[in-house]
């Protein structure tokens, strides 16, 4: 049987799209264009889509060298090829990813962007969490979206000047709120060694030292703690608030990151027994009965 495969013609032997799924995603993105979108004039073509040649140029690299990548010979392809590749073939995010996961077997690094509002429908999102308070927060833990139950049961953001409303400053520089925490050493420290964790990855350096230096400047305690480089990450555990109106509140939380939206994080807070839920209840409807 071994001398029969050897003795096919070369061409008889072709790979399957699992010996070679970034030549063979490549072909697919590239095969799905329209060239008359790229301004080509529209000729004859025997296939759809972009030629070979035509991305290369796009992506600037040498068409021999991307025909072998397609053909899976091309070698392993840079962080810097690989995002012009992306460009070439108009790649969304999430196609993006999947071309580095394919050829590094990681997802690219996070691209720093402008801040955009969140959308409509991720403040729907929130407000459907009645009696669950809920924040939006960014790389650098600006918290850019809340429901009801947040502002009851945490702080009023909306009564909060832009600038102050960043959880790390709220609980090193705001008494209210550091006089709600019963285990403020412990959540800081954690929160701190959670920001660190986060913030490396996904702001702009420049950006987290100023914010880290005035942090540091207006609070000892930061300072402190940030100097000791504790590492972890957010994830899930228990909170416990002491309100002025509604005495101890036992809650747990959860973070997410929002699908498409690496800038932004989602924390969502839930009453641990009856008691928590119907004093949460209390202070929504109370602060409701007061606008």
């Amino acid at each position: 049987m071994a001398e029969m495969i050897n003795d096919m013609p070369q061409q008889a032997i072709r790979k399957t799209p699992d010996d070679n799924p970034l030549g063979s995603y490549l072909k697919d993105r590239r095969a799905k264009l329209d060239p008359a979108e790229f301004g080509i004039v529209a000729t004859r073509r025997r296939t759809p889509g972009l030629r070979r040649e035509e991305v290369a140029q796009r992506a600037n690299v040498s068409a021999t060298w991307y025909t072998w990548l397609e053909q899976g010979r091309g070698g392993a392809p840079s962080t810097d090829v690989l995002d012009r590749l992306a460009k070439a073939l108009s790649l969304s995010s999430a196609e993006r990813e999947h071309l580095f996961l394919l050829a590094q077997h990681r997802p690219p690094e996070i691209r720093h962007q402008p801040f955009e509002p969140i959308s409509p429908q991720l403040q729907r999102v929130l407000d459907a969490m009645t009696f669950s308070p809920a924040v939006l927060r960014t790389a650098l833990w600006d918290v850019v979206g809340w429901n009801a139950a947040a502002s009851a049961v945490m702080t009023d953001y909306a009564l909060l000047p832009l600038e102050d409303r960043n959880i790390l400053k709220l609980i090193f520089c705001n008494d209210r709120v550091r006089g709600h925490m019963v285990n403020w050493e412990r959540d800081a420290r954690s929160a701190v060694a959670a920001f660190r964790a986060e913030a490396i990855k996904a702001a702009p350096a420049e950006t987290l030292q100023v914010m880290v230096d005035d942090l540091s400047r207006k609070s000892p305690e930061f300072d402190a703690i940030w100097r000791d480089y504790d590492i972890q990450n957010y994830g899930a555990g228990t909170k416990h608030f002491r309100h002025e109106i509604a005495g101890d509140l036992m809650m747990e939380y959860s973070s997410f990151t929002v699908d498409g939206r690496p800038d932004l994080g989602l924390v969502i807070f839930t009453p641990m027994t009856v008691m928590d839920a119907e004093r949460v209840m209390h202070l929504v409807e109370t602060k409701r009965a007061a606008l």
